[in-house]
């Protein structure tokens, strides 16, 4: 087998090996990423020249040159929309000097020789950049001492030219098919010959390049795991309570087996992980039509638990009762808050509101899983974010050895952090060690929307002050939130959900002389999960709508009160998100930046139209924004104008790819302030699909998007999250100038906006 019929595509006929054993057999050359983030060799009997594949130059485990001058590129990291498979493969490509045209991208599949192989957290590109730019650096300077060698010239009086190697004194040129066999058969350089390129002489990075998938996405070829056809394969169907948390006492099992198509139906127990295995019911079939069709006629009898007496009122309640209390957890606290409030000249309070939502991915869950029972294996097909988790997840579920599971990694159609779940893998893998057959687990909408993982809700209790020059000197926030009940070293504790935890050094706290940050943890049976940008998704807009009501009640020009707030600090003490240090230089430049972009200050706006500002340190990422908006007399919002500045260090890899992320954050962003929310009655998500969960329309997208990029001398970082927590504040804040209405609770459509 060659490296051409990898996992190019989704749809399959036979068992693919898994990547690690190709390679061994091929006795190709593996150059992997190892823990420490270096390269190195996978063994030293992968490192033999003699032992590679003839026909072919491999000296790394993501790289392929055939004899005819092709070259192939592994991605090892998921396709979810974020253009990641054309990205990384970019780096490699712009090192190894070779055109774009001829490159091929194959996805690889879940194999340890890769290194860390999830996608989430925009962690992508800086987890490889600096390593991808080695990998194909390396195999760069292999192929010009090989030339070298043909030649009898010095290596160094030679070069590298889009596929080719140049002696410019002599003025021979070979390509690389014609050294693919010389090259095959050299050692690996030593480090310290492998020289990078100057970032002045890219010539692919930074560029504007198409998604490699872009044509099969457009022309609905299979990509996706949904697509997945196997030969013999059945096709089923979970059915979990609807109150989260319950699970099935008994079913028509018997009814339900009796109907045209099925083939199986049974009760699953699964476990206690909320976000695990679930208990439920599956039916089994011969197409997802019958599958669905007998899903109709079942009738189970459910143990709807603890989760029953949930409901959003009763959680609203439980938090305006908090408010006055004390919280739990008293996260942070420094000076006197009482005593700076007390001497204040201005001060504020508010609360703010934010619902559960759903992730609503355009591809429901989904999962293929074969298993055979006399061999022990299992083999999945899955539109997941985080590979290896699931592989842990199914071992740790079922007692499945890992070197016993190959997972083929699919294109998602979208993520936004749902599938860095892996609860939709070990359902189809129950379901599967109990039929002989491949079997395909499709999740209906109705499930993707009420099953989720959802982004938690949350309730800020607010107070601030400034002083009489207008500093911002007292900030108290209150955080009502939600938790579940886990077990943890034989205890059993709260857990606040992803992204529903206060962070000590959250925003603005180490800015202000006295600040108290205060948690309280609602208990409940809801599963929560990462949703895009977690926690910053909605502390942006709590935060820097809070920050912006401060500003106007001291009479101070936004931008001004920010840029004083942020000081002229370098690099502050302690650390910011994730242990990332919070670099105030960086931010500062963007705030700047965007307000000279959007000429702030600069316009006179009519009653209804204003401008809002917000800025927000996500994911490694400084992005700030200006949104400027028209609100009509009876309350129609449209946004006019979005100006982003983004900083995410030293080199945008692909101006393609990163403007469509930070259109597509803007527009996500707007959608899920305008419109999303769950409504949880008596345990269960009232929504049940697009109809009753509007997300938005391509009228209401904002009139013009402005994307523009600082490059600084920092670390390249990602893109998929950052651009996304500063446009509801910023929307919001511009809303406040237009008409006076301050937003306080998500979605927007609770709130009216007219105004006379």
């Amino acid at each position: 087998m060659s490296l051409d019929t990898m996992r190019d595509s989704t749809t399959a006929t036979t068992a693919t090996p898994a990547r690690r054993r190709f390679l061994r057999q091929s006795g190709a050359l593996l150059l992997g990423l190892q823990a420490g983030g270096v390269v190195g060799l996978a063994s030293a009997a992968d490192a033999d020249p003699k032992a590679r594949p003839a026909g072919a130059f491999a000296p790394n485990a993501f790289i392929r040159i055939d004899a005819d001058g092709g070259v192939t590129l592994v991605s090892k990291q998921p396709e979810i929309g974020q253009g990641i498979k054309t990205s990384l493969p970019m780096v490699i490509a712009e090192e190894l000097e070779v055109d774009w045209k001829r490159v091929r991208v194959v996805q690889g599949d879940l194999d340890p020789v890769y290194g860390p192989q999830g996608a989430g957290g925009s962690t992508s590109t800086p987890t490889n950049y600096d390593n991808f730019h080695r990998l194909g650096a390396t195999a760069r300077t292999m192929l010009v001492q090989a030339a070298a060698l043909a030649w009898g010239v010095p290596a160094s009086s030679c070069r590298a030219s889009l596929g080719a190697v140049l002696h410019d004194a002599s003025g021979r040129k070979l390509g690389y098919g014609a050294l693919v066999p010389a090259a095959a058969r050299l050692p690996l350089p030593d480090a310290q010959d492998v020289v990078l390129k100057d970032p002045s002489t890219y010539r692919l990075l930074g560029t504007r390049v198409g998604g490699v998938d872009n044509g099969r996405v457009v022309s609905g070829q299979p990509l996706f795991g949904i697509d997945t056809r196997l030969p013999g394969m059945l096709y089923a169907t979970y059915v979990k309570c609807p109150v989260l948390g319950g699970r099935p006492l008994a079913a028509n099992l018997d009814a339900v087996r009796a109907l045209p198509g099925v083939k199986a139906a049974f009760i699953v127990a699964g476990t206690a992980n909320l976000n695990g295995l679930r208990p439920g019911v599956a039916i089994v079939a011969d197409s997802t039509w019958n599958a669905l069709r007998a899903r109709k006629a079942l009738a189970v009898t459910w143990d709807e638990g603890d989760g029953a007496r949930h409901g959003w009122a009763g959680f609203a309640a439980q938090a305006r009762a908090a408010a006055g209390k004390p919280g739990t957890v008293v996260l942070r606290k420094d000076g006197d808050v009482a005593a700076a409030l007390a001497g204040a000249a201005h001060t504020v309070e508010a609360s703010y509101t934010y619902p559960f939502i759903s992730h609503a991915s355009m591809e429901p869950q989904n999962c293929t899983a074969w298993f055979k029972p006399d061999a022990g294996t299992l083999e999945l097909w899955a539109p997941t974010q985080n590979p290896g988790a699931g592989q842990a997840l199914v071992t740790s579920t079922f007692g499945i050895p890992k070197d016993k599971i190959v997972l083929h990694i699919t294109r998602s159609g979208g993520g936004f952090g749902r599938r860095l779940s892996s609860d939709f893998i070990v359902e189809a893998v129950a379901i599967a060690q109990q039929v002989a057959a491949p079997v395909k687990l499709t999740w209906t909408r109705e499930d993707d929307l009420q099953q989720d993982h959802f982004r938690a809700g949350g309730f800020h209790f607010l107070r601030g002050g400034t002083d009489a020059g207008g500093r911002l000197v007292a900030w108290h926030d209150h955080f009502v939130t939600f938790a579940n009940r886990v077990e943890r070293d034989g205890a059993s504790v709260l857990q606040p959900g992803s992204g529903a935890g206060l962070s000590v050094d959250e925003f603005p706290a180490r800015w202000v002389p006295n600040c108290l940050l205060e948690q309280t943890p609602l208990e409940c049976r809801i599963p929560m999960g990462p949703w895009r940008a977690p926690g910053s998704n909605v502390f942006s807009w709590v935060i820097h709508s809070f920050i912006d009501e401060l500003a106007h009640a001291a009479r101070r020009d936004p931008v001004a009160f920010r840029l004083e707030l942020l000081g002229e600090r370098d690099l502050m003490a302690g650390t910011g998100e994730r242990g990332v240090p919070y670099n105030v230089a960086r931010m500062r430049g963007v705030l700047e930046a965007v307000a000279a972009r959007a000429g702030w200050g600069k316009r006179t706006f009519a009653r209804g139209q204003g401008a809002g500002v917000a800025f927000h340190f996500s994911h490694r990422g400084y992005v700030a924004q200006v949104a400027e908006v028209t609100v009509s007399r009876d309350g129609k919002l449209t946004v006019d104008r979005v100006v982003v500045v983004a900083d995410i260090g030293a080199q945008v890899v692909n101006l393609s790819g990163a403007e469509h992320q930070v259109e597509g954050s803007v527009i996500d962003g707007l959608s899920t302030l305008m419109h999303p929310a769950l409504d949880i009655e008596q345990g269960r998500v009232v929504q049940s699909n697009f109809h009753e969960y509007q997300l938005l329309r391509m009228p209401d997208v904002p009139r013009r998007i402005e994307s523009h990029f600082l490059k600084t001398d920092y670390p390249v970082t990602g893109l998929g999250e950052p651009a996304f927590p500063p446009l509801a504040p910023a929307v919001c804040n511009a809303i406040f100038a237009a008409t006076g209405h301050r937003v306080r609770e998500l979605p927007l459509s609770k709130t009216d906006l007219s105004w006379s």
